[in-house]
């Protein structure tokens, strides 16, 4: 198979394929595959840039039903240290943030039962009455939950908080979008068809998302394909999603274990994605999972963000892995690569530029 020929076609304008997809993945030349991401990356953003943003994730609750195997961070209701958070602590977190430069929140928990609406739209709300910040907050499991425990449809549900402040959503709970692998990783959290459910009707009353995978659990790539698949149909239809953020399992302190995707893996599996995501504009790189000296080298394998430095994440450090950053190392980070380090906003307007000295 002559994979630098299915490359050019794919670079003149022909639509990647999932048989084009695979045998990439497994013929592919790592490299023609980065140059062909990066190039199509430098098309769509010309200028060097590559950004990053300044947030805070923010877990209102550790109480979760779900208890998904991957996942070390859940408590039920009865455990010492199962918390619900106070308005005190949240707005000294959000003010917190709001110093070190912050301009997003992004607010997750558990589903927690003993939360109904009102307290998501009397959190959002209070927010937004003292702060000016976007949040891109609640995943699709989370909506679905909230609905269900509420009484309410998904679309009842979104626009009752997006009328609260809720701007955006996160891509988190979509996993791998194959019910083979949800039936085995997370059996008691939403199939594939409510998590694109909750993000095709967020698109339709214009509340933008984030599209994410978790790989490298039980999942096979066939099964990243059918994932990427959902997505790029979806986006064919609503045009939200503003970002694909691909990001690796942590085995640690959880049911699952497993081995760690390697990071060869992970740099091939993002470039494709580039190539193939052909309606997302931006590909974010994972320095987070990935850690930091992975997450630079994604600059050369067609991502064009490096996420968020991270003020405050629980899910992942819960699994034992405990990579911060500051910005200042971020901007060095992006630096070393020959671009230049811009701080965005979640809509990805870019507020400040950080040239090179």
């Amino acid at each position: 198979m002559n994979t630098q020929n299915l490359l050019n076609d794919i670079m003149t304008g022909r639509r990647m394929s999932e048989d084009d997809f695979l045998a990439l993945y497994q013929y592919g030349d790592l490299l023609d595959i980065a140059r062909a991401a990066n190039q199509v990356r430098d098309q769509r953003f010309p200028g060097n840039i590559i950004s990053f943003i300044i947030d805070r994730n923010i877990n209102y609750t550790n109480v979760c039903s779900c208890a998904c195997k991957f996942c070390a961070f859940f408590r039920k209701a009865e455990d010492e240290d199962a918390y619900v958070i106070d308005q005190e602590t949240l707005f000294a977190k959000v003010e917190e943030a709001i110093e070190l430069g912050a301009t997003q929140l992004m607010i997750q928990g558990g589903l927690n039962e003993a939360l109904g609406i009102d307290f998501y739209e009397d959190m959002f709300s209070s927010i937004k009455s003292r702060y000016n910040l976007t949040i891109h907050s609640l995943t699709a499991p989370e909506i679905v939950f909230v609905a269900k425990n509420s009484g309410l449809s998904i679309r009842e549900t979104l626009l009752r908080l997006q009328a609260a402040g809720l701007d955006s959503l996160p891509g988190g709970g979509a996993e791998v979008l194959h019910d083979d692998v949800r039936a085995q990783i997370s059996p008691n959290k939403i199939k594939s068809a409510q998590w694109l459910e909750v993000m095709k009707t967020a698109h339709e009353i214009g509340m933008p998302s984030t599209a994410t995978m978790m790989m490298g659990s039980v999942d096979k790539l066939e099964h990243r394909i059918h994932h990427l698949q959902k997505v790029r149909e979806l986006q064919d239809e609503t045009g939200g999603f503003r970002a694909f953020i691909a990001w690796s399992y942590q085995p640690g302190n959880n049911e699952l274990l497993g081995k760690k995707l390697s990071s060869l893996e992970y740099l091939r599996f993002l470039a494709l994605s580039r190539l193939y995501l052909d309606n997302i504009e931006h590909i974010q790189g994972s320095w987070l999972t990935q850690g930091q000296r992975v997450g630079q080298l994604t600059l050369f394998f067609g991502a064009d963000d490096l996420g968020s430095i991270m003020i405050e994440e629980n899910v992942v450090r819960s699994a034992g892995l405990n990579f911060k950053m500051k910005k200042e190392e971020m901007i060095g980070l992006i630096r070393e690569t020959g671009k230049i380090a811009a701080q965005r906003d979640t809509q990805y307007n870019i507020l400040k530029t950080y040239q090179h000295k």
